[in-house]
């Protein structure tokens, strides 16, 4: 039975924009969406998934989520159940009134996309003059009212040459996390020209000496489980490297996280379009638990030079590329440079769990179950930068200072 850590649910296909890269080559607001899931389905999943334990993050994505009018009792209903409550949007109807009453039914944060420093370029990528500073007047209203936000960047061959200037600006901006998202050809994005191999090994290399540069904000690449293989070759000792794939920055489609579209289907992530089953017909979690698809995404037998490369247990490529270029599931991802070189397997570092004091133990569960065992790893990891033999609270302040400032977005309990 497989953790199921993050789960995005695909409320509409509807969207107020029309974005050269959409992965659901989403309609227009005028065409509608038939068939989507009701309000009372989609409660009836939360209430499953949280059937199962509260350690699942829940996105609430589209087309547009803010589209439908049932968000925020959505995210009230996934709140009251203990489940971790985000959104992910383009930002553009993400007003003042809407970021109160959002945060008022429980959202935890918002993942706002933006793919330029140029407003221009943005609104032409978009589809929408105007969007770029719709997106960027509602990162400043997130963050005067209160709403942890983040920035997502699609990066492909016509705006990777920004991402230092765009990592600058999310920063300034007060985004908590900037997550690079890279292009896999499906839907829309079919039309969009990709970067080259040799291009996402060199934004790969520059997101890692930003990260460095930025340690209060994560800088995190998606669609890009590469991202470990090049942390490793750069820096070996590295404390994201005692973080495997699956935990990390690998491809987790299918185990330990799924997608569910506007109808009901099931799927490994939004970029593998092949349904496992629909949640109409059967029930979610026995198809997380059963759909043969997920269990070989769990046990990958990797092909090509995926399957040779001494790097599968810290990457193994993404799953989706090769099943879009139609070498199927487990072919090796076309858009690595790396060639395997024969040597022996390399597995993510390995040490014995240090001691934790027990009210650094009382703090970490009140860490969201989904990233508890990451926030476990990187304080440990922490400690022994400090030479410390033992989890602290100070360790735990000080990681939550550096990464969130003096508004962190969990704070402890009253009186702890």
């Amino acid at each position: 039975m497989s953790r199921l850590s993050m789960i995005a649910i695909n409320l509409t296909d509807r969207c107020n924009l029309a974005c050269e890269h959409c992965y659901l080559d989403a309609r227009t607001l005028r065409d509608g969406s038939p068939h989507e899931l009701s309000t009372a389905e989609v409660k009836q999943l939360l209430s499953e998934i949280a059937s199962r334990g509260t350690e699942t993050m829940v996105v609430l994505t589209g087309g547009e989520p803010l589209l439908r009018r049932d968000i925020e009792e959505l995210v009230a209903h996934g709140h009251e159940r203990k489940l971790f409550m985000v959104l992910g949007s383009n930002g553009t109807l993400l007003s003042e009134q809407r970021i109160r009453s959002l945060k008022a039914a429980g959202l935890m944060g918002v993942g706002i996309s933006l793919d330029s420093i140029d407003p221009d370029w943005h609104d032409r990528f978009r589809g929408k003059p105007g969007a770029w500073l719709q997106t960027v007047t509602a990162m400043e209203q997130c963050r005067q009212q209160g709403l942890s936000f983040q920035v997502h960047f699609s990066v492909h061959a016509g705006n990777a040459h920004e991402l230092e200037a765009m990592v600058e600006a999310a920063h300034a901006q007060g985004a908590r996390v900037f997550n690079l998202f890279f292009l896999v050809c499906t839907g829309r994005g079919e039309r969009v020209t990709d970067i080259s191999p040799q291009q996402y090994e060199r934004v790969l290399q520059q997101a890692l000496a930003l990260q460095e540069h930025y340690p209060d904000m994560l800088i995190r690449p998606r669609c890009a489980p590469h991202y470990k293989r090049v942390a490793h070759q750069l820096h070996p000792e590295a404390p994201i490297n005692r973080i495997s794939g699956n935990e990390g920055d690998g491809c987790i489609a299918g185990s330990g996280y799924c997608r569910i579209t506007p109808q009901g289907g099931v799927t490994p992530c939004p970029y593998i379009a092949d349904e496992v089953g629909n949640i109409r017909e059967q029930g979610f979690l026995e198809l997380w638990d059963q759909a043969p698809v997920f269990e070989a995404l769990r046990h990958p037998r990797l092909e090509g030079k995926c399957g040779q490369c001494e790097y599968q247990q810290l990457c193994g490529g993404c799953r989706a590329r090769p099943l879009a270029a139609g070498d199927g599931l487990m072919g090796e991802d076309p858009l690595c440079a790396y060639q395997p070189q024969g040597g022996e397997l390399i597995f993510p570092l390995q040490e014995q769990p240090l001691l934790w004091h027990p009210l650094a133990e009382q703090r970490l569960s009140r860490v969201p179950g989904f990233i508890r065992a990451m926030v476990r790893k990187r304080a440990e990891a922490y400690a022994r930068e400090q030479g410390d033999s033992e989890v602290t609270t100070t360790h735990l302040e000080e990681l939550t200072a550096r990464r969130f400032g003096a508004n962190p977005p969990f704070k402890p309990d009253p009186g702890r």
